[in-house]
């Protein structure tokens, strides 16, 4: 022990507080800067102010009868003024993974959060008009890049019909699929960043036509609903997707299911056998790696206000 911690020990317990207080800002920034950066996608259910068209697709567990999840639209005048329904609400054919925070590649499920809407849409068919985004109608040569282990994983690659792209086992030859691709709008999932490699959470997550099956992630509409829904978005409107349980999507939801009781999961494909699991384990979000580092951020910030206090 130093002379002058002998003679002062009030400074010396000074010291210390601030030695805890620097070992502790120093865990705590490198604890905020392994957090992802706070932005849609998932393990966010923040409806950004500057949408002013919702959409939201929800049910009861992450495993609704028959894979199916009310869908509803939403629009309001600005970030100030309360959301009123804007289309009927309908039935959602989901992905038959379920739904699912944490999405892992091949697992065929619907990740849950916030997304916003790719700026061009898509179909096998014409353009069908009045539609306020870009349209593309695909042709030979048109693919969605699935492959985790790619370059361009997670767009839209076009490539001279008939060569086979070095990422075509992993991915969808969109011309191809005509039944489920009549028109689609992409969902901006795994995009900010792209998440490629061994962990990747997927790619190619799309509105498209009802299947009358499960999606392998999508979501799904019938033809005529998809095209209001897509013919009713707006760029400028900054529209966003909101997806998950009716615990997780928040008051919009549960007003509207008082408006409108738009959740046909229980009408529908009645005799699915797995209308009877129990609720998933997932329905509790205490294994999603943000949520820990988001508590411990909290815990440590909480602790560092009480040393600077004492």
């Amino acid at each position: 022990m130093s002379t002058a911690a002998r003679r002062y020990p009030a400074r010396r317990l000074s010291l210390r507080r601030r030695g805890a207080c620097a070992t502790l800002v120093i865990g705590l920034v490198a604890l905020i800067a392994a957090r992802p950066a706070m932005g849609l996608g998932p393990d966010n259910f923040s409806i950004p102010s500057s949408a002013d068209q919702l959409i939201v697709v929800s049910s009861r567990t992450y495993r609704p009868p028959g894979y199916l999840a009310s869908f509803q639209t939403f629009r309001r005048s600005n970030a100030s003024s309360p959301w009123e329904p804007a289309l009927p609400a309908w039935r959602a054919e989901i992905g038959s993974g379920e739904l699912v925070n944490v999405r892992h590649f091949g697992d065929h499920a619907t990740p849950t959060g916030v997304f916003t809407i790719g700026l061009r849409m898509y179909g096998n068919e014409p353009n069908p008009k009045r539609l306020h985004y870009a349209f593309h109608q695909l042709i030979c040569g048109d693919w969605w890049d699935e492959d985790p282990y790619s370059a361009r994983y997670n767009q839209f690659v076009h490539v001279p019909c008939g060569t086979t792209p070095s990422f075509a086992s992993w991915s969808e030859a969109l011309w191809t699929e005509t039944r489920a691709y009549p028109y689609f709008a992409v969902l901006e999932t795994n995009n900010d960043p792209t998440v490629t490699g061994p962990n990747a959470p997927g790619a190619g997550i799309f509105l498209h036509h009802w299947m009358d099956a499960p999606t392998e992630g999508c979501i799904a509409l019938p033809l005529a609903d998809l095209l209001r829904v897509l013919r009713w978005l707006e760029p400028g409107k900054h529209p966003v997707i909101e997806i998950g349980t009716q615990a997780e999507v928040g008051p919009v939801a549960h007003r509207a299911a008082s408006l409108q009781r738009g959740d046909g999961a229980q009408r529908h494909r009645a005799n699915s056998p797995r209308q009877h699991r129990a609720n998933s384990p997932r329905q509790h979000r205490a294994n999603s790696p943000q949520r820990h580092r988001a508590l411990a951020a909290r815990v440590a910030l909480a602790a560092l206000y009480a040393l600077l206090a004492v």
